[in-house]
């Protein structure tokens, strides 16, 4: 009888501007969040585990003594559960949090370890003439290229990039992904520019850089099988011939991260 009143209180409670402001604030949570898990294995799990909370609700609302008391004893196997099953799409949450433009805004990182071995790895690429293209996601959504291969969720590395670009892997035809400082995708595809002027000297590597790049802000690492040069595309335009060191302040400016003194 006592959940029927709350419920009753709360329902016919006043309601304010802060009230409205409030539910807008959690709706759009919500809202981000399952546009975060849509599509994945997180997503059918957050279904799952929305449908007990549902159920756990209705047996408090109903009085169903059986029920509550399984759900209350339960209440800290959920917690635990809920960290344990969703632990991967937690860390990524966190760290595209991190990576917001609001966040970066305020707090200046102090370096990056993905661009660090993104780095190593279009040097070696680069010395053992290994053709290479690589994707790093910023703020615009490329899910569009990222369905187009084969999704991964791994930490950026440079022997792990290396051996996707080498000649006897299966993942070397295509672009290599990297959203939230992680390798999500590979084997991708990339949308070709059809700008008139592009230089026709360069191949469908270059071409495919160019053509994410006038369409995404997303930044493009390109490493040429032909001359094992360096290349990096950004906002419809394509810088060659790049050292390792212009490289990495490309990235480091692109990415707003400040290089460690």
């Amino acid at each position: 009888m006592s959940s029927k009143f709350e419920l009753f209180r709360i329902l016919f409670v006043p309601v304010t501007l802060i009230d409205v402001l409030d539910i807008l604030f959690i709706s759009f949570v919500i809202y981000q969040l399952y546009m975060f898990v849509r599509g994945s294995r997180a997503g059918q799990m957050a279904v799952g585990l929305v449908l007990i909370f549902l159920v756990s609700f209705l047996s408090q609302l109903f009085n169903m003594r059986g029920l509550s008391w399984i759900f209350g004893k339960l209440e800290t196997i959920w917690l635990v559960a809920f960290v344990v099953i969703f632990h991967p799409e937690l860390r990524r949450v966190l760290v595209y949090i991190g990576q917001s433009p609001i966040i970066r805004y305020f707090v200046k990182v102090a370096g990056s370890r993905m661009i660090d071995e993104v780095v190593k790895a279009a040097q070696e690429l680069s010395r053992l003439r290994h053709g290479a293209l690589i994707v790093i996601a910023r703020d615009d959504n490329i899910k569009f290229v990222i369905e187009t291969g084969i999704r991964l969720q791994a930490q950026v590395s440079s022997p792990l990039l290396l051996s996707f670009f080498s000649p006897k892997s299966p993942l070397h035809d295509g672009a290599t992904v990297i959203e939230n400082e992680e390798i999500v995708a590979a084997k991708t595809i990339l949308p070709l520019t059809e700008n008139d002027r592009f230089d026709r000297r360069y191949g469908t590597r270059h071409r495919a850089a160019l053509g994410l790049a006038e369409e995404t802000d997303a930044v493009i690492i390109v490493v040429s099988e032909e001359t094992g040069k360096i290349s990096f595309a950004k906002e419809g335009n394509l810088i060659t011939d790049l050292s390792a060191e212009e490289l990495e302040n490309l990235l480091n400016a692109s990415m707003k991260v400040r290089p460690e003194e």
